[in-house]
């Protein structure tokens, strides 16, 4: 007992656990009482290596008792040749169905010593010769099939031995996932080569002259698998009935031998012909073939019969498979078909499926068909029926990126892998992955595939993990790819526009609405010259560009813009790869582009932003305190006031350019615009006051005073746009022993830094800080000191400026000080008793002079939405009336925002609901249209454009069509003012 059980322990260091290895060791003479025998270390560290070293072990035992006068010969050879060894004990370990047949063909085994049975070059003399009688005719009937069986079955364990035979001798040579698959097609090839010719020699007729068979599927591609049927279309001439009885005869003697030949691809499907002639197919597929059918024949491939007739099919096919992608709605079918596909498999088998399952073989095939059938119209490069081939054309083409083409090649090989173990477990067809529980045959499939135990998994864990890290990556892969909208775009643009000679394409361009087509021309010309990567990704992209950029009110702008941001930033790595993979980042681009001034130049500038523009969440998603709070620390980690500025102006030119984008596309709010825009001033302002004050600190050893800032006019009222100035006050308060006087000198030199550090001319909109609303204005001090404010407003204060400081609003410095001021100011902006008539008075007589001294002279005033007729003066002025006169005694009133001022008026009955709303939709719109002015124009121009361009392009800005009037939108915009100005007409002048 202790024997025994010192050898079965013994024995289980092999790997074997079958309680009959000792006496199956022993009768193969590799065992004896002490253990393992001299000479047979090489031989049992094989089997341990062997994906299931039971099987093999009892595989050899079947093959020593049906040849025990060939065992001797075997073993010997076994011990001695060590690639011999690791084909054999390799394809034992895995296969069952490969073990049965060396059992029943005694002698098969010697073909993987001298290679006979794993050279390609020799699978279709190797079947025909078996096949081949006495007579020299070629067998039929039973005895053909037979032969067959057994001469490709011999030839299929040479390729299986050769691709395992690494993992149990790690010495040899592991062949490529490409050249197994390839080895199974041409073997594939040989066998129907073999089968038309039995079926000539059973039908009396030579197919030469009267049948082709074309390959499809998988087979066309050459990417076979072990098990798997043959997809073939035929194609006959001559007497259709005898090209139909070689092509059943075929179909029958193959599928009873090797594998089912499968025709149910052919025109009709099953309830077609079995064959057709040339002239036959082509009515077909001219006239009835549906979209998946062009789809399939990509991979179509003359393989066995008449080489010319199968030459005249390819090449009568090959231009409609390339002119698919024409057809209307043609991905958004082969999408459908994808899902359809999916929607068959069991939902309980969806994630172990490896064909049709998500994650599996068919999101990358089907992704890849799709980018060949829509790119390959004008790249023939892409015109390969093989899937890794046509994998790695599309990503040294730029259609997708390297990164995700090597990553899908890589995990489409894996799963073809691990299919191809699965299959030659027991020859048997299967796609489905091993359930998580079957932790027997999952060891086994992870031994097969090379997968090693990692992180305290075993190897059947860490195979199950391989598993579903490669099917999530192909999903995830796959969604990006295969639902890209461009694909959509670049589909709906005709084949011929994609090759166009240079007479043809500026008259397609003129037709598109270019109105310098051959200026247009040159632009694409420079973009798309040469051979390299880059210019590959622009060759598939300005095709949809240019169709978009023509919906656009200035397409030859556009255009222009686009050669310069991607000249600017042809450097960058990821610039194209976005415009490529990134949804409707292409669309989005042309439309900003083709429609405003200012954002092709802040782009070059901050072209992160453009990453954000498929994703209106990451565009719009930013909250203006989470983004004020990030400029502020940016800027307080720079080493100067000089880097403060330029950190804050970066920051700033990033914000102006998310904010725009996301403004024109009509993602943001007027109010959430503003509110935006307003935040980022005030974060600017913040940082350049604290770096002007640490430096002033520095230099004089000592803090004379502290200092806020508060903000004025549009800036209080977190209602800026564009290229707003920041009007703002300057109030100091002095440190304790402090003299006003120099309190007042510090925060002087502060403020003027701020100003002069702030404006100092850039290529960005302006960041002027205007004080002239500060008591006195250009004559009076640049900062004074509470008490001075107080002093000043109690004594010299006028209506206007008690009207001013109704926008007064703390926004940097000294919180404290700030809270102070506003303290002081209160009972001059909302005095007891509101304003008197007098003030009254005072206010509608110098609205009146700003606007006729304001006003640019032949200025029309129905299109002025500053100081026009219900333009943002009107609401304004209106609503701040009505603040000094009713805030004392409606706190709701006491805002520095004109929106939430309408709301309360409302609200507390002192304006007409319908009065205010009005108000509100005309200060709404007039804001707008300024900020849509700057976008377009790139500068500030208080003016609606009466005609032309720039009109079409702010009317684009409000959702009005290329094909619409844009006068429409001047229409409506005189029509929205006219009846604001009614109001502030019985409103502000008690009209």
């Amino acid at each position: 007992m202790a024997e025994r059980a010192r050898t079965a322990s013994s024995a289980a260091r092999y790997g074997f656990t079958d309680t009959r290895a000792d006496s199956l060791l022993r009768a193969a003479g590799w065992w004896d009482a002490a253990g393992p025998v001299d000479d047979a270390f090489d031989v049992l560290t094989a089997l341990s290596r062997a994906a299931d070293p039971d099987l093999a072990l009892l595989s050899f035992d079947r093959m020593r008792e049906a040849d025990e006068d060939g065992w001797a010969e075997l073993e010997r050879t076994l011990r001695q040749n060590r690639t011999f060894r690791g084909r054999l004990v390799s394809v034992l370990g895995m296969s069952t169905a490969l073990a049965d047949f060396l059992v029943a063909n005694p002698g098969e085994w010697r073909c993987l010593v001298d290679n006979r049975c794993t050279v390609p070059e020799n699978f279709t003399e190797r079947l025909l010769e078996r096949l081949r009688q006495d007579d020299g005719a070629y067998a039929t009937g039973l005895a053909a099939e037979q032969a067959l069986r057994a001469a490709y079955r011999g030839l299929l364990l040479g390729i299986a031995a050769g691709d395992l035979g690494h993992l149990v001798e790690p010495g040899l040579e592991q062949p490529p996932f490409r050249e197994i698959a390839s080895q199974l097609t041409v073997l594939a090839e040989a066998a129907l080569t073999a089968g038309l010719a039995v079926a000539e020699q059973e039908v009396g007729a030579q197919a030469a002259g009267s049948l082709a068979v074309i390959a499809m599927g998988k087979t066309g591609g050459r990417e076979l698998n072990y098990v798997s049927d043959v997809d073939v279309i035929f194609v006959g001439a001559g007497d259709l009935s005898v090209s139909t009885r070689l092509a059943s005869t075929m179909m029958r003697v193959v599928g009873k031998a090797c594998f089912e030949v499968d025709a149910a691809l052919r025109p009709e499907g099953k309830s077609g012909a079995l064959v057709r002639t040339l002239e036959g197919h082509t009515a077909y597929y001219q006239k009835w073939a549906n979209t998946w059918e062009f789809q399939a024949l990509l991979k179509a491939r003359p393989v066995a019969g008449d080489a010319e007739l199968g030459r005249q099919y390819a090449e009568m096919v090959a231009p409609m498979v390339w002119s698919a992608a024409d057809r209307d709605n043609f991905v958004t079918e082969v999408q459908q078909m994808r899902r359809r596909v999916e929607n068959h498999v069991a939902a309980e088998l969806l994630e172990r499926e490896l064909k049709l399952g998500r994650g599996g073989l068919r999101d990358v095939e089907f992704a890849v068909q799709l980018l060949q059938l829509v790119h390959g119209r004008v790249d023939p490069d892409l015109h390969s029926p093989s899937t890794l081939d046509a994998l790695e054309a599309l990503g040294s083409g730029g259609y997708v990126g390297r990164a995700d083409a090597a990553e899908m090649s890589a995990s489409y090989e894996f799963l073809r892998t691990v299919e191809h173990r699965l299959q030659l477990r027991r020859m048997r067809r299967t796609h489905l992955f091993p359930e998580a529980t079957d932790t027997a045959e999952l060891r086994v499939l992870a031994r097969g595939c090379g997968i090693s135990r990692s992180r305290g998994r075993t190897q059947g864990e860490a195979l199950l993990a391989e598993f579903r890290r490669h099917a999530q990556g192909i999903r995830r892969l796959h969604e990006k790819v295969f639902y890209r909208p461009l694909l959509q775009s670049v589909a709906n643009v005709p084949t011929e526009a994609l090759r166009l000679t240079t007479k043809q394409a500026a008259s397609r361009l003129a037709a598109l609405g270019y109105a310098a087509p051959e200026g247009a021309l040159q632009h694409i010309k420079a973009l798309t010259s040469g051979v390299s990567r880059r210019a590959a990704i622009q060759q598939a992209l300005l095709p949809v560009l240019l169709d978009c950029l023509a919906d656009t009110p200035d397409p030859d702008g556009g255009l222009l813009s686009y050669r310069k941001v991607s000249e600017a930033l042809q450097e960058t790595p990821w610039y194209l790869r976005v415009l490529r993979d990134e949804g409707t980042v292409v669309e989005r681009l042309a439309f900003l582009l083709g429609t405003s001034n200012l954002v092709p130049d802040l782009l070059v500038r901050a072209p992160e932003v453009l990453q954000l523009l498929g994703d209106p969440a990451r565009l719009t998603g930013r909250a203006p305190a989470e983004v004020a709070t990030s400029l502020r620390a940016a800027v307080r980690r720079q080493p100067g006031p000089s880097a403060a500025v330029a950190a804050a102006r970066s920051l700033r030119r990033h914000e102006m350019l998310r904010i725009a984008c996301a403004d024109l596309l009509g993602l943001m709010e007027v109010p959430e615009v503003c509110a935006a825009l307003s935040s980022v001033w005030v974060a600017v302002l913040q940082g350049a006051l604290s770096a002007a004050y640490r430096q002033r600190q520095a230099e004089l050893g000592r803090t004379p005073a502290t200092v806020a800032v508060i903000g004025m006019g549009r800036l209080g009222g977190l209602e800026l746009g564009y290229g707003s100035d920041a009007d703002v006050m300057f109030v100091c308060a002095p440190a304790e022993g402090v003299s006003d006087a120099d309190a007042v000198r510090f925060a002087s030199s502060v403020a003027e830094t701020v100003r002069k550090m702030l404006g100092t001319p850039s290529a960005d909109p302006s960041l002027v800080v205007d004080a002239d609303l500060r008591p006195e204005g250009r004559s009076g001090p640049l900062v004074r000191t509470l008490d001075s404010y107080r002093a000043y407003y109690q004594r010299w204060g006028e209506a206007w400026e008690a009207q001013a400081l109704l926008r007064a609003r703390f926004v940097a410095g000294d919180e404290e000080l700030g809270r102070r001021f506003l303290e002081t100011i209160d009972p001059i902006r909302y005095p007891d008793g509101g304003l008197d008539p007098a003030g009254a008075r005072e206010i509608r007589r110098i609205k009146a002079r700003v606007e006729t001294e304001r006003m640019p002279r032949g200025a029309d005033p129905t299109r002025n939405p500053k100081l026009g007729r219900g333009g943002l003066a009107d609401v304004e002025w209106t609503v701040q009336l009505l603040q000094l006169q009713h805030a004392h005694e409606v706190p709701a009133l006491r805002t520095t925002s004109t929106l939430d001022a309408l709301t309360a008026l409302a609200e507390a009955g002192l304006v007409p609901a319908e009065s205010a709303e009005s108000l509100r939709e005309a200060w709404l719109l007039a804001t707008r249209v300024r900020g849509a002015g700057m976008l377009v124009r790139g500068k500030a121009v208080d003016e609606v454009p009466s005609s032309g361009r720039d009109l079409a392009a702010v009317a684009r800005v409000f959702g009005y069509s290329v094909d619409e009037d844009p006068g429409e939108f001047l229409d409506t915009y005189r029509r929205v003012t006219r009846r604001a100005h009614a109001v502030v007409e019985e409103l502000f002048y008690d009209n």
